[in-house]
């Protein structure tokens, strides 16, 4: 990309995933793009070498893209399927809306990581930020490390796994039982994210189903 436009790169890698070929692209000097492998709608394989700036690999579905750098905010946003992998550290609200698909992060991600999931898989190596999985309709989210304020806050039925500490849990979620499909479950995801961890070591977390219909005796708790 010291050579190319990002309009340029864009369409190329577009195109490609459009004729459905597993093309595979390399692109080096991102410069911390934003925008950068966007709307990919087929199985391409793309690999970054550098970090990116906001919104890459957004809305992506079928592709393969690999961040080896660290990420801006919203990277994967509105993901549908496919996989989007960072090897650094994710910036606010990585996944945000993700709909499908996994969603690896090596490093950290900063706050309000997977805010509204509706369905994608999102395994965090490290720790997340405050108010991580606001509002999280359905899929998983897995952290090997610690969670900030506010975890899981207006929760509906996404499911949330934390190795390390909560620093607070968010309006209407809580701690639940771990039952063995969660730990086939974790078993399953730890493997394909090549996180080095046991299902045994965490706790789940979800909605507790008070916020589901308005009742004035919760009206403080909205």
């Amino acid at each position: 990309m010291a050579q190319l436009e990002l309009r340029a790169v864009n369409s190329t890698l577009q195109e490609a995933a459009s004729t459905k070929a597993n093309d595979a692209y390399v692109i080096d000097n991102p410069r911390g793009s934003h925008a950068l492998a966007c709307g990919l709608n087929g199985p391409v394989d793309v690999t970054i070498n550098g970090s990116t700036g906001y919104y890459c690999a957004g809305m992506n579905q079928d592709a393969s893209v690999t961040v080896k750098g660290s990420a801006g905010p919203g990277v994967a946003e509105n993901m549908m399927s496919g996989t989007v992998t960072i090897e650094g550290d994710a910036s606010q609200y990585a996944g945000a809306t993700g709909h499908g698909g996994l969603l690896n992060i090596k490093g950290n991600a900063s706050s309000r990581c997977g805010i509204s999931m509706k369905g994608i898989d999102i395994v965090v190596h490290g720790s997340i930020g405050h108010m991580s999985a606001f509002m999280g309709q359905k899929g998983n989210l897995v952290v090997l490390g610690d969670a900030g304020d506010a975890l899981g806050d207006s929760l509906y039925e996404a499911r949330l796994f934390v190795r390390g500490t909560v620093k607070s849990l968010g309006a209407d979620c809580v701690e639940k039982e771990m039952r063995p499909e969660h730990l086939e479950f974790l078993a399953d995801i730890l493997a394909k994210a090549g996180a080095e961890a046991k299902p045994e070591e965490f706790k789940r977390y979800g909605s507790a189903r008070t916020l589901y219909n308005f009742d004035i005796d919760n009206a403080d708790a909205y």
